[in-house]
């Protein structure tokens, strides 16, 4: 059977790294060719290759999704889902609205996950906690933020929406939107652990969302549905 495919996306400083470490979902290592910040390692947050690199595999169409963001490429490449589905494995796709755009396309049965963080200001105090030990110009900072009011206003695009205000409830929500999902295809009946996993997902889904995140939109003066995603719009 093949596997599900998870999309997230988030803000710079919303804090989605730190979620998506589920249990029996593997998580896609995107391309890119900006130079690795702080402790970054080739292969781990990214693989770091050069501009001819990365253009040469999107003349060969090696990707599934990818952008050009603030001059430096991003890409997901297919082999990840092809191998994902030859083996029926889940995968998460850590992407921005870009890519996610790309990507819903291509694959509609995908699951897309959007992060927020709880506020404007909270986050801009996590962009400069992470400024300090990545050595970000205060410039930075604020076009970081710029983009970030960019790529929430394509919110109404995702399936799901989580709020990162507490570490250990979100990814507990997290796991439970992966969880519900895998028990919503599985075609059996479903154990109460299963239904519960259920209950807490769709309790994440967008429409339930709307009243619940107003106040985090607002703080962004983001407060209606916008067109999907144009280029150059975010930071990843």
């Amino acid at each position: 059977m093949s596997g599900i495919l998870f999309i997230i996306s988030a803000p710079s400083g919303s804090g989605k790294s730190t979620l998506v470490n589920v249990p029996n979902l593997e998580f896609s290592v995107s391309y890119t060719t900006r130079p690795p910040r702080g402790s970054e390692q080739d292969g781990h947050e990214y693989h770091f290759i050069s501009r001819e690199q990365f253009e040469g595999m999107i003349m060969r169409e090696q990707f599934l999704e990818c952008a050009l963001v603030f001059g430096n490429y991003y890409g997901t490449a297919k082999t990840v889902i092809e191998e994902a589905e030859r083996q029926g494995h889940d995968v998460i796709l850590d992407i921005d609205v870009q890519g996610a755009h790309q990507v819903k396309e291509r694959l509609p049965e995908a699951i897309s996950i959007f992060v927020l963080p709880p506020s404007r200001e909270e986050l801009e105090s996590r962009l400069r906690k992470r400024s300090m030990s990545e050595h970000v110009p205060p410039q930075e900072i604020q076009r970081r933020l710029d983009g970030a009011r960019r790529e929430i206003e394509n919110y109404p695009n995702y399936d799901y929406i989580l709020v990162n205000d507490r570490l250990e409830p979100s990814v507990d929500k997290l796991v439970a939107v992966v969880q519900g999902e895998r028990a919503r295809r599985s075609g059996k009946d479903l154990s109460q652990q299963e239904k519960q996993y259920l209950e807490t997902s769709e309790k994440c889904l967008k429409p339930r969302m709307e009243k619940q995140i107003k106040s985090i939109l607002d703080s962004f003066d983001v407060s209606t549905p916008t067109a999907l995603p144009t280029r150059e719009v975010t930071g990843r």
